[in-house]
């Protein structure tokens, strides 16, 4: 018989029987499953929004009005928009704690975000609030308990529901969305991205080291 002691972050389980079959070997002891919670969640998030940031940095500030293709965002304006989105899932999920999402006014929240985005602003301007607003949203993350990533959302039908740790994982699977067109931007503008660099160096000292 088994004993779960936490579920769906940390599992433990405790077998009455002195041994247990892992992995195709007997041991004694307990089952403990790989944890994945807040500290994981911030974690994560602070190296997707430490991409984005260099990924800011590499493009010059001459082409932060470029456009790639029409009704699409100028690099600016997208970097902006990354930068802010978080305020979505802070405004959601901490500071309404909200059950269901019935009831938004989607469209009033499209209609602020619009204005805050196409405020004129800098590129040391747009790098900061990269900086600042990732930040504070990862602190957050890193306080929050299994209890609380556990707690179920109602989807705006109002039938199908999922858990506040699947509606934040959102919000980097949002920025790495648009950090992939950054990059391909980024080769539209003659930039190589950071990430490839690095990967062509790591690749470049194998090959030196076996020589």
């Amino acid at each position: 018989m088994r004993r779960i002691e936490e579920c769906v972050y940390l599992v433990r389980a405790q077998m009455c029987t002195a041994r247990a079959k892992v992995g195709g070997k007997f041991q004694n002891g307990v089952i403990q499953m790989t944890a994945y919670g807040g500290t994981e969640l911030a974690n994560s998030f602070r190296t997707v929004r430490k991409n984005t940031i260099q990924v800011a940095e590499d493009i010059p500030e001459s082409q932060y009005g470029y456009v790639a293709a029409p009704e699409c965002k100028s690099v600016g304006r997208m970097l902006t928009h990354i930068a802010i989105a978080v305020r979505f899932w802070d405004d959601i999920h901490r500071k309404q704690r909200r059950t269901t999402m019935q009831g938004i006014d989607f469209f009033a929240m499209a209609e602020r975000a619009e204005a805050e985005e196409s405020a004129p602003r800098s590129k040391a301007e747009i790098v900061e609030l990269l900086r600042t607003e990732g930040e504070q949203f990862a602190a957050w993350l890193e306080t929050l308990t299994p209890e609380f990533l556990a707690e179920m959302v109602t989807e705006g039908d109002g039938k199908t529901a999922k858990s506040r740790f699947e509606w934040l994982l959102g919000a980097k699977e949002h920025e790495l969305h648009h950090r992939a067109q950054l990059m391909l931007i980024e080769r539209q503008l003659g930039i190589v991205p950071h990430l490839t660099r690095q990967r062509k160096e790591r690749i470049a000292q194998m090959r030196a080291a076996r020589a």
